[in-house]
């Protein structure tokens, strides 16, 4: 289960009927419960809209093997909610 700084984020992805991808630790032990959609999440939009904690913060990632992904991640609890990086994404729905 996801920690409670994502869980509004996760639930409004959820409603919005956004495939989820992949939910798991992805990279290491580092990483608790990431969870992976199919869009691209509008993070500025969302961080203007949503009342996200202050240990939230944007990651990005644009890989060239190791893939690709724009989301967030809790530094309290090392969970996440990521969509797809938007500039390697092939038709990306936009969330946010």
């Amino acid at each position: 289960m996801i920690c409670e700084h994502l869980t509004g984020l996760e639930q409004e992805l959820l409603r919005a009927d956004i495939k989820e991808l992949y939910r798991g630790q992805p990279w290491s032990k580092n990483c608790r419960e990431w969870v992976y959609f199919d869009c691209c999440l509008d993070l500025a939009g969302l961080r203007a809209r949503l009342d996200l904690a202050p240990s939230v913060i944007e990651h990005v990632h644009r890989g060239t093997h190791d893939g690709a992904e724009a989301g967030f991640v809790c530094t309290c609890s090392w969970d996440a909610v990521m969509g797809a990086h938007p500039d390697v994404a092939a038709r990306p729905r936009r969330f946010g």
